[in-house]
């Protein structure tokens, strides 16, 4: 695993690395955590509330968030299983930092449970049926290839299709 943490840097799409299915990866592999640590300062500088590997050029299952009880601070999530817990789904405006200024209502289950490895590699679990619970689906959809673009309704995506071929040519 030949990574050098300080060299990661957030990308945009069109990479098609944003389009792999991420692989899991060792939760107590010092590299791992050191990946894990850098993302949090990118997802920070950004001003995100999560990030994924893959928004970072590694298709990798892991991401991070925002820790609700530190805005400082934030929380890694390593070879994260996501379970539903309800049925019931709601729309809400999303945004992502790998296609910036496009924006579109997504539909997301409202009560999660997530469980993976944390920063250190201990196993950990959580439920949510608030703004967590969209920022785990959110993420984990990019450790699957999906990107916003993809869940958006007709109408989002030709508001934001302007956006979208800006992003595309500059590639």
């Amino acid at each position: 695993m030949a990574v050098d943490p300080k060299s990661l840097a957030l990308i945009y799409h069109p990479n098609p690395v944003l389009r792999q299915i991420g692989e899991e990866v060792e939760p107590s592999d010092p590299t791992v955590q050191a990946v894990a640590r850098k993302m949090i300062e990118i997802m920070l500088e950004f001003n995100g509330v999560g990030l994924a590997a893959p928004q970072v050029g590694l298709a990798w299952r892991l991401f991070v968030t925002r820790d609700p009880d530190n805005e400082e601070g934030g929380i890694a999530w390593i070879n994260p299983v996501i379970d539903l817990l309800c049925d019931e789904v709601e729309s809400d405006e999303e945004g992502c930092l790998s296609l910036p200024e496009i924006r579109g209502d997504i539909r997301r289950s409202i009560n999660i449970r997530i469980s993976g490895h944390d920063i250190d590699g201990n196993h950990s679990s959580q439920e949510s049926d608030g703004f967590m619970a969209r920022v785990w689906q959110h993420e984990n959809d990019h450790l699957d290839g999906i990107l916003i673009i993809d869940k958006m309704s007709k109408m989002d995506k030709l508001v934001n299709r302007r956006h979208i071929r800006n992003l595309e040519r500059a590639r």
